[in-house]
């Protein structure tokens, strides 16, 4: 099962599970009324073709393109380089969708106040980061996740740093903040 907890804004080590002790943890009904951020389990990753709720979910939301992406000192280049860059606190303008298959590591995302909440993530841990929400990501102490991400259309990945104040997803964000998800 999924973990969030509040974190605090203690610079240290990024691959810690938390720096706040002890953690303040939230249910997912709170986490999406505080962020938007959605959670789905699913069970079946090792037939993906066969799991009915991730397929739901792909033609509920229209996605149609998929890839995978493995993180770690192995297989990705400029490793270090990458990670900071993923940890590097922006947004983007289409959802961020991550279906872990293997590994484990954390999402970051800001809540309604701008604290900070950590989301663990393992096998068969679906997210849908909502477009517009500052987040980052970092892999925890284990240093691998093997990762599907969905799109629609075309794979857009191109993230905006903080401050976007003035992008369009952002202002859509807040809206819906202010609305309530």
């Amino acid at each position: 099962m999924v973990r969030a907890w509040y974190m605090d804004d203690d610079p240290g080590d990024q691959r810690l599970e938390h720096h706040q002790n002890p953690p303040k943890y939230l249910e997912l009904n709170e986490l999406y009324k505080v962020s938007g951020v959605e959670y789905f389990k699913i069970k079946n990753i090792d037939a993906l073709s066969e799991d009915e709720l991730l397929t739901d979910i792909k033609e509920k939301r229209k996605y149609t393109y998929e890839d995978e992406l493995t993180c770690s000192k192995q297989c990705l280049p400029n490793y270090e380089e990458k990670l900071k860059i993923f940890f590097t606190e922006h947004l983007h303008t289409d959802e961020e969708i991550r279906l872990v298959l293997d590994g484990s590591g954390y999402f970051d995302v800001r809540d309604v106040n701008d604290n900070w909440i950590r989301i663990e993530v393992v096998p068969g841990d679906l997210l849908v980061i909502p477009k517009g929400i500052y987040h980052r990501f970092t892999l925890d102490t284990k240093n691998y996740i093997k990762a599907k991400r969905f799109f629609v259309g075309e794979p857009v990945w191109t993230p905006h740093n903080r401050p976007a104040e003035e992008m369009e997803s952002r202002k859509e964000y807040l809206k819906r903040m202010e609305e309530g998800f």
